[in-house]
């Protein structure tokens, strides 16, 4: 893929770039992977049509899980001076006495981008970040003028964007998510759950202890009331148990899939003027260049592995491949790409579309939450501590 093809395909007709990878266990075949849980500590399972067929699926990562992970593939890449002058914004929590250190936050590790609330209770040199000169400008967002958000957050175009919290509320600008990706599990059987622990030094049931408030304990009497196993302050054993099927004991499967589909459409419908005008040139150059970052993003996290969560380690068993869907009844297009050639792509996209005056902030914003911001997070973590001391004496 290169910027003469890829420009192409975005200020034509084609339909999307897609790619497709199957993956399997990183202990092989058969092996038992855990999908995440959800309410109830159960998974997200479902039937899909394969090849004509109702196979029994499960979800092993979610569209807005993988959403998450290529920003923060993007994020490794900025952090590491692999990718170089890709908007972002951070906001500095360090050096300000928590009790557990956040450290930075961007706007590729905020839940909602750039429209996340802990960048709106932030500040921008001195003023509330949506009350200053950047901030206000995001109060123009909108398909007609994608602008603001390119010049700030151009992630925010790929990935989706409600614009719920800051000043219009509910009636802040919203854009649809035009990158996709989700991982699957296919033909999958859902295991059983084991647990167990065997005390090494061998603590008895009856050997009663007494809790105290401050979390120690001391040994109890024969005849205290208030007596508990050694169990409650976790000494002693486990006995063996197993869970029914199907609840969250991991799964095995056929293999597991990525999809990956980036719909040009809805790249086209974002326009992009500079000083109220707005020109078709420029317009495709802005979504070329969206089109190139959405392309980085995916291949970075793919290079970077899928690791997902504890017991959940896939692994490719082919390269990762795309297809352009470009006229209809045809084969599609297809090739390859690694994350050093979509960066170069990317910076020829970018400079290219400098030259049609679309100029994008290349030196991160540094933000710095407020004090109300800040309060309230000392406060929420010192209700954590305590909740977890109390807890630990109950």
């Amino acid at each position: 893929m290169n910027y003469v093809t890829l420009h192409k395909a975005v200020s034509g007709t084609a339909a999307a770039l897609r790619s497709r990878t199957k993956l399997q266990p990183a202990g092989g075949a058969g092996d038992k992977v855990f999908p995440p849980t959800y309410a109830g500590a159960v998974y997200a399972k479902e039937e899909r049509q394969i090849n004509g067929v109702k196979v029994p699926c499960v979800l092993l990562d979610s569209v807005q899980a993988q959403a998450n992970r290529l920003e923060e593939a993007l994020q490794r890449a900025l952090d590491s001076g692999a990718l170089k002058d890709l908007p972002v914004l951070n906001v500095d929590f360090t050096g300000l006495g928590l009790l557990d250190e956040v450290g930075r936050v961007s706007s590729l590790e905020a839940p909602h981008r750039i429209a996340d609330a802990i960048l709106r209770d932030s500040l921008h040199e001195g003023q509330a970040f949506r009350k200053s000169e950047l901030g206000k400008s995001l109060d123009q967002a909108s398909l007609q003028n994608a602008t603001p958000l390119y010049k700030l957050c151009p992630t925010a175009l790929i990935f989706g964007l409600w614009d719920s919290t800051g000043p219009k509320g509910g009636l802040g600008a919203k854009f649809q998510r035009a990158l996709v990706s989700e991982i699957i599990g296919v033909n999958a059987e859902i295991g059983v759950k084991t647990s167990s622990r065997i005390d090494p030094l061998g603590m008895r049931a009856a050997a009663k202890v007494v809790k105290k408030a401050d979390g120690s304990y001391e040994l109890a009497g024969d005849r205290a009331k208030d007596g508990v196993s050694p169990s409650e302050v976790n000494h002693g054993n486990i006995p063996p148990d197993i869970t029914k099927p199907g609840g969250s004991g991991g799964a095995t499967l056929d293999y597991a899939e990525q999809t990956i589909v980036l719909s040009l459409p809805a790249l086209r419908k974002l326009r992009f003027p500079v000083d109220g005008k707005t020109t078709h040139e420029r317009d495709t150059a802005g979504r070329t260049v969206l089109a190139a970052l959405a392309l980085t993003a995916a291949t970075l996290a793919a290079e970077s592995g899928f690791d997902l969560r504890s017991r959940c380690l896939l692994w490719p068993t082919d390269m990762m491949k795309w297809e352009l869907l470009e006229t209809p009844g045809k084969a599609p297009t297809e090739f390859t790409l690694t994350s050093e050639a979509a960066i170069k792509l990317l910076q020829e996209a970018m400079v290219a579309a400098e030259k049609l005056g679309l100029v994008w902030q290349k030196e991160p914003v540094k933000l710095t939450p407020s004090s109300n911001l800040v309060a309230l997070l000392k406060r929420s973590q010192d209700i954590a501590a305590k909740t977890s001391a109390d807890n630990s004496a109950v």
